[in-house]
């Protein structure tokens, strides 16, 4: 060994032969000596400090201790010091017998890298057996005429120690007859002095077997010598020496071999039995000797790797007592009998799927206990698993990885290793190795569809349910535990979760609030699904609320106004030809589809057959021709109703008066509005008149004037209408064709001739034919002047009068457009004047209706 060190060990005092370390390829040699019987946990040596390894090294790369070629360990490693301790009894003369040399070898496996250290462990003997005889007393028999000389071989003591332990010398207890000769391993009896039958017939010797151990043992037999007449002749055997060679595990009662001794001598004298010399019980278990025949058979189970060879001292004796010895050498051959072993010496599992193709994942161990050739392993891997084994060190395999591992797609390996000898025929066997890909958090959650709808009718209850979103992820345990929650966010300009709630374990989605059609018909909300690793991975769904209508709104009359402080009157010329058009109701509805679909109906009136309205569109008109006879006030009550289930109404009152003029109606106040705004009422009409006259007077003169010139007088009218302006809710629906009120609406106005107090006369609606409010119709460049007056009212949100103008004019034709346009605050009334070169009165006289109708509201 190129080092080698001295420690004594108590308390036998004994030099140890500590470590010699060889470097081989990747492996070391380690060789400590020791005696046997050590206790256990008792110290070997530190095997981390002749390694120079630092001893928490140790328990990081999993040291540990194996066996070679046995399935007992006898050692064993402390991971805290790197102490080397016994960990079971060890007796040398159990493992090794006879032989000179007992050596057992232990292996050092350290993993993270795999490396393997052969450790040899030699056991040193200690004196802890006697010498024993096979029997406590030997017979002989002599004959008197024995002549002085004669000699007797004497089976020789065993000690089961060797070496110096062993027996080394014999002593014979001092008598008159006999002297002991030791020629090498035999024992002979020495007639020194004739033997007298008549004197002593029965000679008793003891004799004493020591041997050189510290503190010395002994074993001692009586040898009984009967004298006797003449037998002069001992067995001898064919050879000194027999060798047989025995196949292991031959069949029971298989002949070994036949010994064979004769005997010179006739009679009992020359009858020669056989027996063992002195055996162990191991063998006297294997195998028999016929006494007679010297056949030696097979009565137990011969194991090669048990026991390579047997050496037996075979006895032959004649009938009186005279015995002569041979060796007998038994050989076992090998047979491929055992199949290899595999052991699973270190597995990785679970091991996470994020480990990188080509790692370390266990260390397996192949072990064949026959020899030579039968032991030679071939170890493979199943197919279609991402692993393989790569032979490291002598009968070490390492297991390691191939490719990435996915637990999403297998969680579980059943990996089947198999090992196959080189044996005839081949054995083999196989283990399953079960391994476990552990999670890592690698996939979001994924939700079951790309977007979401909810639909829920409007008014609908808070804590409703609306739908319910899915994630899945794939994912193991907390790694795969979906969390649903709302992403901040606003919804007409609130917190979407004063909206929305969402369970986090279920995805089921609650409405918080009860939802309105008519302030919004959908919104869209995130939905977020986060599991529960480390890092958290989340993904986002959009999730579409659509609010269904339902018909909760009533119709609202804009025109007229539904109010009862509110005072309207339509004027209906006398001449009115039946169709005429005398007003209109104009309603809206907040609810939207057939809910909003309004329908008009007359429900009441003080002349049932003089007044019809349109079923869709509000418009009031006569059914026949003015008659002096009927009443010059008709009351009309107007019921508008939507077309929802149920269907919802409203109604108002519409007052018209049969009368070219107001002067022709002197009960006028009796239709006029409570008391409690009578007075203001009065006044606003009073100014209203006052300017009007004025205004109006002016211009019939105008008028006059120029009819005079052209003599051309026209006279055209068909009906009056007053438009008012009114409060338009600012979230009703615009909706063409449901009867509701379009944000502009025109109409064609005439001014009649031949009355003092003529107002607007309002003939037919138009939409795609009014002209634009840019233009003016142009009757000839010679006739008319264009004078555009912009008039602009201002109109508070609690005032409910409307406005109305009246203008006189005489024998000419005045075209109006007017145009009605709802702002939240403002009411903007453009009306188109066309007139010949009177701008300056004209518009001196409408400031002044502006100012008195801003200062009597």
């Amino acid at each position: 060994f190129p080092k080698c060190r001295y420690i004594c060990f108590p308390p036998w005092h004994l030099c140890r032969h500590l470590k010699s370390l060889i470097m081989f390829n990747t492996f070391f040699y380690i060789s400590y000596s020791f005696p046997e019987e050590m206790k256990p946990g008792s110290v070997i040596g530190n095997i981390a400090k002749d390694l120079g390894l630092e001893t928490g090294v140790l328990s990081h790369r999993k040291a540990r201790i194996d066996t070679d070629g046995t399935d007992h360990r006898y050692c064993d490693i402390n991971l805290r010091n790197g102490e080397l301790i016994v960990s079971d009894r060890i007796d040398r003369e159990g493992l090794c017998a006879k032989k000179a040399s007992c050596i057992l070898k232990q292996e050092l496996v350290l993993e993270n890298p795999l490396e393997l250290h052969r450790i040899s462990l030699h056991i040193q003997d200690i004196n802890d057996n006697s010498p024993q005889f096979k029997n406590d007393g030997i017979d002989l028999e002599m004959q008197e005429s024995t002549v002085r000389g004669a000699r007797f071989v004497i089976e020789e003591a065993h000690d089961a120690d060797v070496g110096q332990n062993s027996v080394q010398q014999y002593s014979l207890k001092k008598n008159e007859n006999f002297v002991l000769v030791i020629n090498g391993n035999s024992v002979e009896l020495v007639l020194d002095k004739e033997l007298d039958r008549e004197k002593q017939q029965d000679i008793k010797l003891v004799l004493t077997a020591l041997d050189g151990g510290s503190p010395q043992r002994s074993g001692t037999v009586v040898i009984h010598v009967n004298v006797l007449d003449t037998n002069d002749n001992a067995p001898v055997f064919s050879q000194s020496v027999y060798k047989a060679s025995l196949p292991e595990n031959s069949p029971l009662d298989t002949v070994v071999v036949t010994v064979s001794a004769t005997d010179a001598d006739e009679g009992v004298n020359g009858d020669v039995s056989y027996d063992f010399g002195h055996v162990t019980d191991d063998v006297k278990q294997l195998f028999s000797i016929n006494p007679k025949t010297g056949e030696i058979r097979v009565i137990g189970n011969v194991d090669y790797e048990t026991t390579t060879s047997f050496e037996i001292r075979v006895q032959a004796k004649d009938g009186l007592g005279l015995s002569s010895y041979a060796t007998l050498i038994i050989s076992v051959t090998d047979v491929n009998d055992n199949s290899p072993v595999i052991g699973l010496k270190s597995l990785s599992s679970p091991i996470s799927e994020d480990t990188p193709p080509g790692t370390e994942v266990g260390i397996i161990n192949v072990q064949d206990r026959d020899s030579e050739r039968n032991r030679q392993v071939r170890c493979s891997i199943q197919q279609g698993v991402p692993f393989k084994l790569i032979p490291s060190i002598k009968n070490y395999y390492s297991l390691v990885t191939t490719e990435q591992l996915d637990r999403e797609l297998v969680s579980d390996y059943n990996i089947t290793i198999t090992a196959t000898d080189e044996g005839s025929p081949p054995l083999s066997s196989s283990k399953t190795v079960q391994l476990s890909v552990a999670d890592i958090n690698d996939n979001p959650p994924v939700f079951e569809e790309q977007s979401y709808s909810a639909y829920v009718t409007e008014n609908n209850k808070p804590g409703s349910t609306l739908c319910s979103v899915t994630a899945r992820d794939l994912d193991w345990r907390q790694n795969g535990t979906v969390i649903y929650s709302l992403l901040p966010g606003e919804v007409n300009g609130a917190p979407v979760s004063s909206y929305l709630s969402v369970n986090g374990d279920t995805g089921v989605i609650h409405a918080v609030r009860s939802f309105d059609y008519e302030q919004f018909r959908s919104f869209k909300v995130h939905v977020m699904a986060r599991d529960n690793g480390s890092p958290p991975l989340s993904s986002n769904v959009t999730v579409s609320v659509f609010v269904s209508d339902v018909n909760d709104n009533s119709p609202q009359i804009l025109y007229p106004t539904p109010e009862g402080n509110s005072f309207m009157t339509e004027l209906v010329p006398k001449a009115a030809h039946g169709g005429s058009l005398v007003s209109k109701v104009i309603a809206v509805d907040a609810d939207s589809g057939q809910n909003a679909w309004l329908s008009y109906q007359i429900v009441k009136s003080t002349d049932p057959g003089l007044f019809t309205i349109g079923l869709h569109s509000g418009e009031i008109r006569t059914q026949r021709d003015i008659s002096e006879s009927d009443n010059m006030k008709q009351n009309l009550i107007v019921s508008v109703k939507d077309n929802g289930q149920p269907p919802l109404s409203a109604t108002c009152a519409m007052y018209l008066l049969i009368s070219d003029n107001l002067a022709e109606v002197p009960e006028l106040k009796d239709i006029s509005y409570d008391e409690k705004n009578s007075k203001l009422t009065s006044y606003l009409i009073i100014a209203l008149v006052s300017v009007s006259t004025i205004f109006l007077t002016f211009i019939i003169i105008v008028m006059g004037v120029r009819f005079c010139r052209r003599r051309k007088p026209r006279l055209l009218f068909d009906g009056a209408v007053a438009i008012p302006s009114a409060y338009l809710p600012p979230n009703y629906a615009d909706v063409d064709g449901t009867g509701t009120l379009r944000s502009t609406y025109n109409y064609d106005a005439y001014l009649t001739t031949g009355s003092r107090t003529s107002d607007f006369k309002f003939v037919s609606s138009y939409n795609d034919n009014t002209l634009p409010a840019d233009e003016t119709l142009k009757k000839s460049p010679m006739d008319f002047a264009d004078i555009l007056i912009t008039l602009q009212f201002w109109q508070c949100y609690a005032s409910v009068y409307p406005l109305h103008m009246y203008i006189t004019t005489y024998r000419s034709l005045w075209i109006y457009k007017y145009t009605k346009t709802f702002n939240n605050r403002q009411n903007i009334v453009k009306i188109t004047l066309t007139s010949p070169k009177t701008f300056q009165v004209v518009h001196i006289l409408f400031r002044l209706v502006t100012f008195c109708v801003k200062h009597s509201l």
